[in-house]
């Protein structure tokens, strides 16, 4: 039975409010449109698949089937691990995960742990826990949540980026170890060596994508998103800036107080997620085969304004760009408090990041 530990929220209520913003959200789509042969395309369904590597992707279900590899903790144990992106176009490409080149920039931090080994047999300096309860106890509006506790717990050198030559840095997530598995897996086969995980959809660019939700630098995040509590992440440089030649981050923008309402076809956002409406369908800034991607996700939330809600201009949004341009309006304010964003008109990061590689651009 998994140990239980609880976390209170901040008390600040705009501290709890991007917090439980970034969660739901996780990461999303991308304004850029994918570039050196990075993605596949399924005529069948007009997905465009960027994970080659999946061995099954169920959009409607809401999972992917990945392979996973089997590697050592310090002590010995075995630990599987899953591979969704590299900073290494080469090694991406033989992968078949996405290419992030902004990864290499979180060489030399806490954000990026050393691994040892030849080939996939890779031993970790650091591990996951995954004997906690995942709890979630929702506040008088669905969140802020009033209490939650993660479900995974990395230790002190845990980081899912990792480098073994100190020049490639992988997304490696350990999924499954002594200890248990992350709570985000449907089904997992260590024989066969693959694995399901879940996945959630928002927008990029105007087109709607499906994600991966697998680590978060905050408890608040992880607890929602069934992902592992990995606080070194937090490290990766970055927040609030895009530049390709010095972040390893890339935003994701939840919109905290969207239109609410199962059928309404202007339905988003964290109130509505937590209050079980729907997915929170977020933003996200770039989509893999761009420079400028990357699945460290810089957690960027925002909220609408009385004047736009009571003016009826509320409205669903898709990219980066429609929220940057609600903000120079005045429509759409910071609910973060961290570095701003010069790119999305200076709305302010929430200061914390979640991991969430991009499986797929999917039809609406």
């Amino acid at each position: 039975m998994k140990r239980h530990t609880a976390w209170r929220a901040p008390l600040s209520a705009i501290a709890v409010l991007t917090a439980a913003s970034a969660v739901i959200a996780g990461c999303g789509g991308s304004d850029n449109t994918a570039t050196g042969g990075s993605a596949s395309t399924t005529a069948a369904t007009s997905e465009t698949l960027f994970l080659k590597s999946a061995i099954s992707f169920d959009d409607a279900g809401g999972t992917v089937t990945l392979p996973i590899f089997e590697g050592k903790t310090a002590k010995g144990a075995t630990s599987w691990y899953v591979v969704t992106d590299s900073s290494d176009q080469a090694d991406a490409t033989k992968r078949g995960v996405n290419y992030s080149p902004k990864l290499a920039n979180a060489l030399g931090t806490k954000a990026v742990q050393k691994a040892t080994g030849t080939g996939d047999l890779l031993t970790f300096a650091g591990t996951v826990d995954f004997r906690p309860e995942r709890s979630v106890t929702p506040g008088p509006d669905g969140f802020p949540p009033t209490k939650v506790a993660a479900g995974a717990i990395g230790d002190s050198a845990y980081s899912p980026l990792v480098t073994v030559d100190g020049a490639t840095v992988l997304n490696a997530t350990q999924v499954k170890n002594d200890t248990g598995q992350l709570d985000a897996i449907t089904a997992i086969d260590t024989a066969t060596k693959q694995v399901t995980l879940k996945v959630l959809h928002g927008f990029s660019g105007g087109k709607k994508v499906a994600y991966l939700r697998l680590d978060a630098s905050v408890d608040v995040v992880a607890a929602l998103e069934e992902s592992i509590l990995a606080p070194n992440l937090n490290a990766a440089p970055g927040e609030g800036v895009s530049d390709p030649a010095s972040s390893s981050r890339s935003a994701i923008i939840p919109i905290v107080n969207g239109t609410r309402g199962k059928g309404d076809p202007n339905r988003q956002g964290l109130q509505s997620a937590v209050l079980g409406e729907g997915e929170p369908l977020n933003i996200q800034a770039s989509l893999p085969g761009g420079a400028d991607y990357s699945p460290v996700w810089d957690v960027v939330p925002v909220v609408w304004s009385d004047a736009a809600i009571k003016a009826g201009r509320r409205t669903l949004l898709k990219s980066a760009a429609a929220v940057a341009e609600s903000a120079t309006a005045g429509d759409l304010t910071s609910g973060g408090m961290g570095a701003a964003n010069a790119d999305l008109s200076d709305l302010k990061s929430a200061g914390f990041i979640s991991n969430c590689p991009t499986v797929a651009i999917v039809p609406e």
